[in-house]
């Protein structure tokens, strides 16, 4: 009769007959009521660390998320002071591209205008030569021809002078003739 004792409680309440309840290791409904609202606040308050532990880990979480975003701001400035630089670079590569185009055109002007004018000059000099060439050829051509005149002339007057003169004459006439012009060719 123990045993009934130990797993069932007799409840009487208002004038109602005694009747059997349910017990589970010694306690009865209420008694579980009471045992888990005390496992709950146990839980709580053991538990309430765990909340103050996430939030903590949710805090350097968030603390290292900062920290990211600080890195990424200044990563971000360093990258846009490059970016300028670099465009300040290209704008000066720019400017001497267009000063070295300029200055080069400004030579190769000068160069056409210098190859023109040794063009030129030259053609003035090859045309003088020529022309001194021309004048020389000429005087040349003169002088034989002057030379032959002179020749032909000699020879008509020694024949007409053969035909009208004696030989004493013809003789003398010849040595003075021969004597004048070897003085003129010396």
């Amino acid at each position: 009769m123990m045993e009934a004792a130990e797993t069932t409680a007799e409840t009487l309440a208002n004038g109602e007959e005694p009747h059997a309840e349910a017990t589970l290791l010694g306690l009865d409904a209420e008694g579980w009521v009471y045992t888990g609202v005390a496992i709950f606040i146990v839980l709580a308050v053991v538990l309430g660390k765990v909340p103050a532990r996430i939030a903590s880990a949710l805090d350097g979480h968030i603390a290292g998320v900062r920290k990211q975003l600080d890195e990424a701001a200044a990563l971000r400035a360093e990258a846009e002071v490059l970016l300028a630089d670099a465009k300040a670079r290209q704008a000066a590569a720019v400017a001497d591209a267009a000063a070295i185009r300029a200055r080069a055109e400004t030579e190769a002007a000068d160069l056409v205008a210098a190859s023109q004018a040794a063009a030129s000059d030259a053609i003035t000099r090859r045309t003088a030569a020529a022309e001194a060439r021309i004048a020389a050829a000429e005087r040349a051509a003169a002088a034989d021809l002057k030379a032959e005149v002179a020749a032909q002339v000699t020879r008509a007057a020694a024949t007409i002078i053969a035909a009208r003169s004696d030989s004493d004459l013809k003789t003398r006439l010849t040595e003075e003739a021969i004597a004048g012009l070897d003085r003129r060719l010396h």
